[in-house]
């Protein structure tokens, strides 16, 4: 398959083998410690502590799928709403730039100037959606770019060979995430493959190291569908691996809230308590606060910038829709609380009129105010556990967070 030529070639390339030889770098483990916990809930506080920087917990990382957070500059991303870590795509990213463009610019943290943390998802979720043009077997996943139609193939060691060329400081196992609803056979199929491929991936990692001079933790996910018995046997499984960190997928795919929670809430339990838990894809700002009190210490969504292009805002009083006809005379600021510098430069009635002329600038504002919302939002909640009581903090938070302004 393409996939492998690509990387094998990249093997043949001398000046490719020396580059691994200088900057072969010993394992090292990434740090991961509690300080404060909520006696209402299972919320806690932490801090991750990793080559690129620290990371307080309860965190928030917004999603720059192909090396850039859709319509934020990285110094935006960074010094206005000072996230800690951001995430790539390991399918996009392999797709383009490519993994030769990476390797030459030294990985992805040198190609896009964030020199924080970066978190990469396997690709496994993008197979899933590619539903129409991939193929499962026992070896990987054979896959057609939505590019090109080219043909490629992602094995779960082929991925972790990805990964360490992205230079992702946390590196995601290659999973198969199932749709909902799914029937029960299939899941535990599915489920017993992603085990299966969690071990290749955990052997790759460990036959090989990170090219870049910065250590590298490799988190499994748990799958399962919406089954508890399922979700049950592949969080132990999970928990037995003794990774640095651990995963929740699957879920946040079409499921009722309180289905998703009751899974969540299941695995939390079972998931070594003093490992990082990263619930992924999930989700609306509820959403959040409802799994950090499950015992949820990372997140990932593209709806702060996916909602925010299409003019629809997150703020601590509710969700305000900005084309709406009734901010075209409203002149008070984007969002009273001023979080981010955009919501006290401009008022509502500017950012609809750029909405409403179609300018560039208009998803670019709305965007980096959700961001800002987001990491505000688990900076409460963190602030919260510490003063012990954020359970109270959130019940009062949560008819705001969905109310419709």
């Amino acid at each position: 398959m393409q996939g492998i030529i690509n990387f094998a070639a990249l093997l043949q390339k001398s000046d490719f083998y020396i580059y691994l030889i200088k900057n072969h770098t010993t394992k090292q483990i990434m740090k991961f410690s509690i300080h404060h916990t909520d006696s209402a809930s299972s919320a806690r506080s932490g801090l991750l502590e990793t080559d690129h920087g620290q990371i307080s917990t309860p965190i928030f990382m917004p999603v720059g799928t192909a090396g850039a957070v859709k319509a934020v500059h990285i110094r935006d991303v960074k010094e206005d709403t000072d996230a800690r870590i951001i995430l790539g795509n390991t399918y996009h990213l392999y797709l383009r730039p490519g993994l030769d463009v990476l390797k030459q610019a030294g990985g992805l943290h040198k190609f896009n100037g964030w020199d924080r943390p970066i978190l990469t998802d396997s690709g496994g979720y993008q197979v899933y959606s590619l539903a129409a043009s991939r193929k499962l077997k026992e070896e990987g996943a054979v896959f057609q770019s939505h590019i090109d139609g080219s043909k490629h193939m992602f094995s779960p060691e082929y991925v972790m060979d990805i990964q360490r060329i992205i230079g992702a400081d946390i590196m995601m196992a290659f999973d198969e995430c199932t749709p909902y609803p799914c029937p029960k056979d299939y899941a535990h199929k599915s489920m017993d493959m992603t085990h299966r491929w969690l071990d290749r991936c955990i052997t790759q990692f460990n036959n090989t190291e990170g090219i870049y001079g910065h250590s590298q933790s490799l988190f499994p996910i748990v799958q399962g569908s919406t089954y508890p018995d399922l979700r049950k046997i592949s969080a132990e499984y999970i928990a037995s691996k003794g990774a640095e960190g651990n995963a929740i997928g699957g879920l946040s795919v079409g499921e009722p809230a309180e289905m998703m929670y009751e899974m969540t809430e299941l695995v939390c339990k079972i998931l070594p308590y003093d490992k990082p838990r990263y619930l992924m894809g999930v989700g609306t700002p509820s959403n959040i606060l409802e799994s950090i009190a499950l015992g949820v210490d990372m997140f990932d969504c593209v709806m702060p910038t996916r909602n925010g292009r299409n003019g629809q805002l997150f703020t601590s009083q509710g969700i305000i829709n900005i084309r709406n006809e009734k901010w075209k005379k409203d002149f008070s600021p984007i969002d009273e609380e001023g979080l981010s510098f955009v919501d006290s430069l401009h008022s509502k009635a500017y950012l609809r009129h750029l909405f409403i002329a179609n300018e560039y600038l208009a998803p670019m504002i709305a965007s980096l105010h959700n961001l800002k919302f987001y990491l505000w939002l688990v900076d409460e909640a963190r602030k919260h556990i510490i003063q012990g009581d954020f359970t109270n903090w959130k019940n009062i938070m949560l008819p705001r967070l969905s109310a419709r302004l």
